[in-house]
């Protein structure tokens, strides 16, 4: 005879689940006791947003379900950002929401919600477990829907009195994914469709991906001439420093590379799902009168089709797919589209020198040429991310670990989670000072779990991206934009770890060696020049933009 939280604790071992990310709370004490004697390490966390955020990042570098637990009612809410970023990047992720007791169901009882209709629009699936002899059937089943098809999040409620009571149950059989073979046939019609392009675009995309898929692409790209661009923030999926790849379709994207997508007379994408993000909007490519021959390929049957008429469509794991092409004779080559589209991308590179003693772009440069390529960067949202986005070349899967959905606050957490799955390896938070302070209490779980990870403040004292576009449509009408801000390295060294200002260029690099031999918890915080608004142009330059369209108007 176990309790449901020793059951409970048991049965997520069995899954391989070695770490879980928690806010505690007293809806789920079985639950923690349960993890006193299971040998899995409890993350205790400031904020339920950010355990969630870690648990999600924690799904992306592994590709195992990242878990969280959180209490019931405002501990749930406030891990719905977490939640909302697994459902948009296609992360698999199992969070755990502690509920009152069964008893008081129905009653509006002390922080009673219904979970069912509060996640549905943002899990794969919501349940409540109400017998503790199905806690094993539940968690198996949250497994096998957060890794199948196109993966995402699930949300499972434990009530009170469900987790305490004992009963004897068998445990199940962990998770076993299914056979992922593709057709011989299958690729031959994907390669006979490819074979008929005079500019054809490959897109690499979702979740699904591995450092070999990476070599795969890189093979079959090679093979046969072929371009490779890749969605937003999936940078990682293909060595940057390939001759053919091309950059990243997303926010901020090379404008070169936006009239390439319009060029294109047929786009194979491997695991992406073509949303508005890759295509500006729908502007670039319309889903109601496409340009281009879409051959597409989608772990989820309820993809294809959905917004794009696939010719022809594959539900497949694209990992095995691009294995499959990389092994196909090329029928022909397209190398001098290929090397046209490299070329923008390089030029796309070189940098625009933005104002200020201390410059974004020449930070990022000097990353890309110092880290090692399996370093991993992680960072939030906001104009800050685009200097990234541009000027970092990553080389292997993995290395870039940010949301897709545009959160803010990210960037900390997924670091904390990165360093904590991969201790051998630097990992970089890169985060804007709005940013940052979305879950700024973090830097108390990486003090306390010995989470070494840097991370670099870009403090220009506003909310960047807000107030670029505040610039665009209402041009010196200032309105909610400003912060004011505390001081950064001293509250890293606060909790006990290594803090710096940068205010000068040449003092970047410097200080940046002094964090790695710390060993500790860093931040470095970036003194930037207010006037250093986006990668292409200054604050100034974007009122005055601003004014020009109004006076057209």
């Amino acid at each position: 005879m176990r309790h449901g939280g020793q059951i409970l604790a048991d049965t997520l071992a069995r899954n391989g689940v070695e770490r879980v990310f928690s806010v505690p709370g007293e809806s789920f004490l079985a639950a923690l006791d349960g993890f006193y004697a299971s040998g899995i390490q409890n993350v205790v966390c400031r904020h339920e947003g950010g355990a969630a955020m870690m648990a999600e990042a924690h799904g992306k570098v592994t590709g195992r379900p990242g878990i969280a637990f959180v209490t019931r009612g405002p501990g749930a809410t406030n891990a719905s950002s977490g939640v909302h970023v697994a459902r948009q990047d296609s992360t698999p992720m199992i969070l755990f929401v502690g509920q009152i007791s069964s008893s008081d169901r129905d009653r509006e009882a002390f922080q009673e919600v219904d979970y069912r209709a509060m996640f549905a629009p943002l899990a794969k699936r919501v349940a409540e477990i109400d017998q503790t002899e199905r806690i094993p059937e539940y968690v198996a089943r949250a497994f096998h829907l957060a890794m199948s098809g196109r993966p995402g999040p699930v949300v499972l409620a434990l009530p009170e009195d469900v987790l305490s009571a004992r009963a004897e149950t068998p445990d199940l059989a962990p998770y076993d994914p299914p056979l992922s073979a593709v057709a011989g046939e299958s690729v031959a019609a994907l390669a006979e469709a490819l074979a008929g392009a005079e500019r054809p675009l490959v897109v690499a995309g979702g979740t699904l991906w591995s450092q070999r898929a990476a070599e795969d692409l890189a093979c079959f790209a090679a093979n046969w001439g072929l371009p490779v661009a890749v969605p937003f923030r999936r940078q990682g999926h293909m060595d940057n420093a390939d001759p053919h790849y091309v950059g990243d379709l997303g926010v901020g994207m090379n404008p070169a590379l936006g009239n390439a997508l319009q060029q294109a007379d047929c786009i194979l994408s491997l695991g992406s799902r073509l949303g508005d993000t890759l295509t500006r909007g729908y502007e670039l490519m319309s889903p109601t009168n496409p340009h281009a021959r879409l051959i597409h390929v989608h772990p989820s049957p309820d993809e294809l089709g959905h917004l794009w008429r696939p010719a022809p469509g594959l539900v497949a794991d694209p990992r095995e797919v691009v294995a499959a092409l990389a092994s196909l004779p090329a029928p022909r080559r397209w190398d001098e589209w290929t090397a046209d589209l490299r070329g923008r991308y390089l030029a796309w590179q070189k940098p625009k020198a933005t104002p200020g003693a201390v410059r974004m772009e020449d930070v990022i440069l000097w990353l890309s040429a110092n880290l090692p390529p399996d370093a991993v960067i992680t960072n939030g949202a906001g104009n800050y991310a685009a200097f990234i986005h541009r000027y970092y070349s990553f080389r292997r899967w993995g290395s870039q670990v940010a949301p897709t959905s545009g959160s803010m606050g990210y960037g900390l957490p997924a670091a904390i989670a990165s360093k904590l799955a991969h201790p051998e390896r630097t990992v970089v938070c890169v985060a804007g000072d709005g940013c940052i302070q979305m879950t700024l209490n973090e830097l108390s779980t990486a003090a306390q779990h010995g989470a070494a990870v840097i991370v670099i403040v870009a403090n220009n004292g506003r909310y960047g991206t807000i107030r670029m576009h505040q610039e665009r449509t209402y041009p010196g009408r200032v309105s909610g934009t400003d912060l004011s801000n505390p001081d950064f390295a001293a509250l890293a060294r606060a909790y006990g770890g290594h803090g710096e200002i940068v205010a000068t260029q040449d003092d970047f690099g410097p200080a940046f060696q002094r964090a790695v031999q710390a060993g500790t918890l860093a931040v470095i915080e970036l003194r930037l020049d207010p006037e250093a608004l986006t990668t292409g142009a200054t604050l100034a330059e974007t009122r005055a933009a601003g004014e020009a369209l109004q006076r057209r108007a």
